[in-house]
């Protein structure tokens, strides 16, 4: 049994796939399944069963799966604890965040901790909760920054800061003269919103709709940036996070606070509950708990 052949067989249960976890491990097709053919020759088992295009784990796979998974992750955790055992002598860090948060915290936060730690080798994947969840639990990332509650007992979160949704406005709206708007004032109002991918498109229909408010939704996009170029268009309305407003210079939009209770988000980060977090990762964490006592 090789360690190799581990990783392959790893990749090929959690992809479903010869041919994705081929290409996950840089390996071609052909050699990834001998190197998995000769794994089940020596343990005397079949690991997987072939089902056309679906490939399914045995009895056998299963059980090795879970240690084969726990091999490997002690194996990388050794690695990373010899090679990022001094921060200031370099290391790596891998860090998530969703698309609604990426753009206005990881900038600020990253060049003081670059300023600090300027031999870290840093890498951001910017990407939708979901696949930040899995990559963090397959210890793909260090660290995610998403919108919390998360339940996933692989995963320990923890809150940083919760912010204000706001209804974002054209200047010349009539509506942007009132300092709160409620529900019923936007009930009719052409609504401009994140695709359904985003959890924050969907956490703003849902409260809508919990307060009798049926949002009348004449686009979906996948950026903040066009929702806003779509409102100066005077395309419709939206309600968009406190940090986008943060950073809107350009005085085209106004952006007004929700009567009553208002609607928020809980900007947190996740780790690996099991998995050892690096000298880089434990820095950062900090520099992310700093970014948020300033706010």
């Amino acid at each position: 049994m090789e360690i190799h052949q581990l990783r392959y067989f790893v990749a090929v249960a959690h992809l479903g796939s010869f041919s994705r976890a081929a290409e996950k491990c840089f390996v071609s097709q052909p050699s990834l399944s001998q190197q998995i053919q000769k794994l089940e020759r020596s343990l005397g088992q079949r690991l997987f069963e072939r089902l056309g295009r679906q490939v399914l784990l045995t009895e056998a796979g299963r059980r090795l799966l879970d240690r084969a998974t726990t091999i490997l992750a002690a194996l990388d955790d050794t690695e990373k604890l010899i090679r990022d055992s001094d921060v200031q002598a370099g290391g790596h860090l891998e860090v998530g965040a969703i698309p609604t948060i990426a753009p206005y915290l990881l900038p600020p936060v990253l060049e003081r901790f670059l300023s600090e730690y300027p031999r870290v080798e840093v890498t951001v994947q910017e990407d939708v909760t979901a696949h930040l969840i899995e990559s963090v639990a397959a210890a793909e990332l260090d660290l995610a920054v998403l919108t919390l509650p998360i339940a996933d007992d692989r995963l320990q979160s923890e809150p940083l800061f919760s912010e204000p949704l706001l209804v974002a406005l054209p200047q010349r709206h009539p509506l942007a003269r009132k300092r709160q708007i409620t529900l019923e004032d936007i009930s009719d109002e052409r609504f401009i919103v994140l695709r359904e991918m985003h959890c924050l498109g969907e956490q703003i229909l849902s409260f809508c709709r919990a307060n009798d408010c049926q949002p009348r939704v004449v686009c979906r996009s996948a950026q903040i940036a066009t929702i806003q170029a779509l409102i100066n268009a005077g395309q419709g309305i939206s309600i968009l996070p406190d940090m986008a407003r943060r950073i809107d210079r350009d005085g085209q939009r106004v952006y007004r606070e929700l009567a009553g209770n208002g609607l928020f988000r809980t900007i947190g980060v996740i780790w690996h509950r099991h998995r050892y977090h690096s000298p880089a990762a434990e820095k950062f964490l900090a520099g992310l708990r700093r970014f948020a006592a300033e706010l």
